[in-house]
C-alpha cells in the first residue's frame, strides 16, 4: 500500500472519528477559526488525530496561512450574478479596503486550477470559493455566514407563502450558468424549512432558460403537481421569467398561482403583475466574509441571517 497516497486522501472526517469529535469542530480546530470555545484539550486531540493521517486543511486555510501579499481573492464560480452577490461583493471588498487589503474577483468554474494559479502568481492572503462558502459542509471551513444567512432567507420566503394560506409550493430554479452545489443547498434549505412550517416537502421545477422551456416546464409542473398554488423561485430573474410563461399559459397571478422572487432585482416593481420579493442586506455577510477571511472577528456584523426584508407587491 503506498502510505503517503493514502495519508493524502483523509478528510475532515476522517479527523472528526479518529479524535472523537464533530467535523465542524475539526474544522474550527484545525482552520483556527476565531471565537471558539473548545477545550484545549480537544484541540490538540484533533491536531494529534490529524498529524496522524496526514491530513491537510482546506486550501482555503493553506492560503491564509500562507499567503504574504495584501490581496484576497474571490471566485464566484456558479453563483448567480443580481443584487446579492453585488452586495457580497461591495461589502467584502469595502471591509478589505478598510483593513488595508484588496481584492481580486474572478468567475471560474475550476475553482482548483485557479486556486493554484492565484497563489503561485500573487501568493494571496486567503482565496475564497464562492460556490464552497453557500456549500458550508466541514471540508469548505465556511459554517455559518452567508450559509446560515441563505438559510434563515429561504425561510423567510417560505413563510411568507405559508401565512398567505399556500400549503403546496414548488422552488422554481434556473437551468444553466448555475453552480449544482448551489441549487442543491437551496433545494436542501427549502425542504428543511418546510418542515420547520408543517408544509409538505417542496418540489422543484427548473425553469427556462428560454421563455418556450419555461412554458413547458411549468405547463408539466401544473399537469403532474396541480396541488402547488405557489412558486417561491431562486431568485427574481427567474420568478419573472415563471410570470411571463405563466401569463403565457393563460394563467392569472396570484389568484391561480403565487410567485415570489428571491434577492430583489432592479425590474420586479415595474413587471406586470408587480413581483413579491426578499431584499437581502448582502453587503453585511460580504464583511463578515472579509473579517474571516483575514482571521478577524466579525463584530457587529449579524451571522444569523436576520438581514432581509419582505417586499410586498401584486404577485403573492
Amino acid at each position: 500500500m503506498d502510505i503517503e497516497r493514502d495519508r493524502a486522501r483523509a478528510t475532515a472526517k476522517d479527523v472528526a472519528r479518529e479524535s472523537g469529535v464533530s467535523p465542524s469542530t475539526v474544522s474550527f480546530v484545525l482552520n483556527e477559526t476565531p471565537g471558539q470555545t473548545i477545550p484545549a484539550d480537544t484541540q490538540e486531540r484533533v491536531r494529534a488525530a490529524a498529524r496522524r493521517l496526514g491530513y491537510t486543511p482546506h486550501r482555503i486555510a493553506r492560503a491564509l496561512r500562507e499567503g504574504a501579499s495584501r490581496m484576497v481573492v474571490l471566485n464566484t464560480a456558479g453563483v448567480p450574478s443580481g443584487r446579492g452577490l453585488g452586495g457580497f461583493i461591495a461589502g467584502l471588498d469595502d471591509e478589505l479596503r478598510r483593513l488595508d487589503h484588496i481584492l481580486l474577483v474572478t468567475h471560474r468554474r475550476d475553482a482548483d486550477s485557479l486556486t493554484r494559479e492565484v497563489i503561485q502568481a500573487f501568493a494571496p492572503r486567503a482565496v475564497l470559493d464562492l460556490a464552497a462558502v453557500f456549500d458550508g459542509s466541514e471540508e469548505s471551513g465556511w459554517e455559518g455566514g452567508w450559509v446560515d444567512g441563505m438559510a434563515v432567507h429561504t425561510l423567510a420566503q417560505l413563510r411568507y407563502l405559508a401565512e398567505r394560506g399556500h400549503r403546496h409550493i414548488a422552488l422554481a430554479c434556473p437551468r444553466d450558468d448555475i453552480d449544482e452545489r448551489v441549487v442543491s443547498l437551496r433545494l436542501s434549505h427549502a425542504r428543511r424549512a418546510a418542515q420547520s412550517l408543517g408544509l409538505p416537502e417542496p418540489g422543484l421545477v427548473v425553469v427556462g432558460p428560454s421563455r418556450d422551456e419555461a412554458v413547458a416546464a411549468l405547463a408539466r409542473m401544473r399537469r403532474e403537481r396541480p396541488s402547488v398554488t405557489a412558486i417561491a423561485a431562486f431568485n427574481d430573474d427567474t420568478a419573472l421569467l415563471a410570470l411571463t410563461a405563466l401569463r403565457d399559459l393563460g394563467m392569472s397571478v396570484p389568484s391561480e398561482l403565487s410567485v415570489m422572487g428571491f434577492d430583489e432585482g432592479p425590474h420586479g416593481a415595474i413587471w406586470q403583475p408587480s413581483l413579491t420579493t426578499l431584499r437581502i442586506d448582502a453587503e453585511a455577510y460580504g464583511r463578515r466574509a472579509a473579517r474571516r477571511a483575514l482571521g478577524l472577528e466579525a463584530e457587529g456584523v449579524p451571522s444569523d441571517g436576520t438581514g432581509s426584508t419582505i417586499v410586498r407587491r401584486e404577485s403573492a
